[in-house]
């Protein structure tokens, strides 16, 4: 069932007025076996796809605490949407436990992966709360950026298996819809800051976490594919490849990446909600189309 969190505008300069944050509760392929390989037979695509959903269920916990950590004294309307980001991260973390469980089910070894969440969540304790909260901001923008990728350019999933397809398109969806609760949490935690002081430790940050981001990920995918007996320069070349060539996803968010860093940046200032509205429509037709009987012939 979609459950719409529609809120009143107390600032157009922002988050747009009329946005909805949509609960979507939706799971997929609970009935179905996932090909090892289930990215059109590509074990490098499905690597990356494989590695990056590992992080989601502790990823997202940790992305939900950051942001609740400084919802007292928010206005109405951003109280609003960090319940519905809750709401939406929550079911994110769902589907991707399950289909983490579907890769292992595909013959994958995960633990490593996971070893490396969890050796990463472990340096945010002790560390201030709102490190914390512009570590999720910074994280939010890549999901964001990402997302806009994968609804923008429907090749980069248009040979994964269709439960598979259906749940990455289904997480960009909502990681457009709420890229900007973090930040305008971000913005009301340091509101008496100054301009500077924010937007240096945000910038600093952000390198920090792009740093990580992309070592760790290409960690995860080199394990994956050594478990598929892909090793050796060879293949550090092809995953060097998949990045920057083709599909080119590490190249094609790096000018999306590098507005983060404009003075008076804010995640709204480009509005792709059409994508959303376009992926929507895609999967409804998809689900019409599923359910339609078999037309049995005339005798």
């Amino acid at each position: 069932m979609n459950a719409p969190q529609s809120f009143s505008t107390h600032d157009r300069k922002h988050t747009p007025a009329d946005l909805e944050l949509v609960i979507r509760d939706r799971r997929f392929g609970r009935d179905s076996k996932m090909r090892r390989w289930w990215m059109g037979g590509d074990p490098m695509g499905t690597a990356f796809y494989n590695a990056l959903s590992v992080t989601f269920p502790k990823g997202e916990a940790f992305f939900i605490e950051s942001v609740k950590e400084f919802r007292e004294g928010t206005s109405e309307r951003l109280a609003g949407e960090i319940r519905a980001f809750v709401k939406q991260e929550i079911n994110h973390t769902r589907e991707h436990v399950a289909f983490n469980r579907r890769v292992v089910d595909a013959g994958y070894d995960v633990k490593l992966l996971e070893e490396d969440v969890d050796k990463a969540l472990a340096l945010t304790k002790g560390r201030p709360k709102i490190a914390n909260l512009a570590s999720t901001m910074a994280l939010e923008h890549f999901t964001a950026i990402l997302a806009q990728q994968l609804l923008a350019n429907p090749k980069h999933l248009e040979t994964a298996d269709a439960d598979s397809r259906d749940l990455w398109r289904w997480h960009a969806m909502e990681e457009i819809e709420h890229k900007g609760v973090a930040f305008d949490t971000w913005m009301h935690a340091t509101k008496d800051w100054s301009r500077w002081q924010r937007w240096k430790v945000k910038s600093l940050v952000m390198l920090v976490v792009t740093k990580n981001f992309l070592h760790h990920r290409a960690v995860g995918m080199l394990e994956l594919l050594r478990q598929d007996g892909l090793t050796g320069p060879k293949v550090w070349a092809q995953l060097f490849w998949y990045a920057f060539g083709n599909p080119g996803m590490a190249r094609k968010i790096i000018l999306p990446w590098m507005t983060y860093f404009l003075p008076g940046f804010h995640p709204w200032k480009h509005d792709d909600r059409h994508l959303i509205q376009l992926a929507e429509s895609d999967y409804q037709d998809a689900v019409m189309a599923k359910a339609e009987p078999a037309l049995v012939p005339a005798e």
